[in-house]
């Protein structure tokens, strides 16, 4: 599938985000910001698989207590976006540039704090280290664009993937020098992902019922991620495996006790 057009890498070392001055922090504090706009914008799908994705990363990390995966979540990062953000949902603007991803991971932080925003500021200067967008036509192209360009030099994102299930296209990218660069896929067409440990691919098989071709997490062995569902069925059919050779081995008992 053609990439999108990417912010230039050179072997230079990344430029760090840029910090708030002590000034705008404080006017930020002294903020309202939204915590949501009131505007359903997902479909069903779109809200299937951002679930499926954050409940196979929360499996993946298991117990761990240094990570936060958000879904849906404001990010405010500077003065000037957390004031667009607050005209837009007074119905002040039309439109505003940024809100916030699909899914997003940051590791390194805590992970048991309640948020209902990602403030920046208020995360020792912390940005997502991976994002994902699940696009459709009408973001596709700001997806593409806009928001690669962003993550890659303001949020300093180490890796970002998108995927459109309608066009069956998607693509992952790695920050190297000041920009991003394409994760090549392995022979199954699949993007391994440093910052989660795992691999992202695509898979039909069904989630919650439905039959979409998901995007999905494999193993460093390359096995499929199980959700809870199929966990379950997985433990069912061992218990009922089990259950068939205790039987059989019953029937087996009952036979030599005739013959004797």
């Amino acid at each position: 599938m053609p990439e999108a057009a990417l912010p230039v890498a050179t072997e230079q070392t990344p430029a760090a985000p840029r910090v708030l001055s002590d000034a705008e922090r404080e006017q930020l504090k002294r903020l309202q910001l939204p915590e949501e706009d009131g505007v359903p914008l997902e479909s069903h799908y779109h809200v299937l698989q951002g679930d499926l994705l954050a409940e196979l990363i929360y499996y993946l990390f298991g117990e761990r207590d240094d990570y936060f995966c958000g879904r849906n979540m404001f990010i405010y990062f500077s003065l000037e976006q957390a004031q667009e953000i607050i005209e837009y949902v007074r119905g002040e603007r039309d439109s505003v540039r940024y809100k916030g991803p699909d899914l997003f991971v940051a590791l390194g932080v805590d992970g048991k704090k309640r948020r209902k925003s990602w403030l920046v500021w208020e995360e020792n200067d912390k940005f997502p280290d991976l994002i994902v967008e699940i696009v459709s036509p009408s973001t596709k192209e700001k997806d593409l664009k806009d928001n690669l360009e962003l993550y890659a030099t303001v949020f300093r994102t180490r890796e970002y993937f998108w995927y459109d299930e309608e066009a069956g296209e998607w693509a992952g990218y790695r920050l190297e020098g000041d920009g991003y660069v394409p994760i090549e896929p392995n022979d199954k067409g699949w993007r391994w992902s440093e910052v989660l440990g795992a691999w992202f691919g695509v898979s039909d098989a069904p989630y919650r019922g439905w039959r979409y071709r998901w995007l999905r997490l494999y193993d460093r062995e390359g096995r499929l991620i199980p959700t809870a569902d199929e966990r379950a069925a997985q433990e069912r059919q061992q218990r009922e495996q089990l259950e068939r050779r205790l039987a059989a081995l019953e029937a087996e008992l009952k036979k030599l006790r005739g013959e004797q």
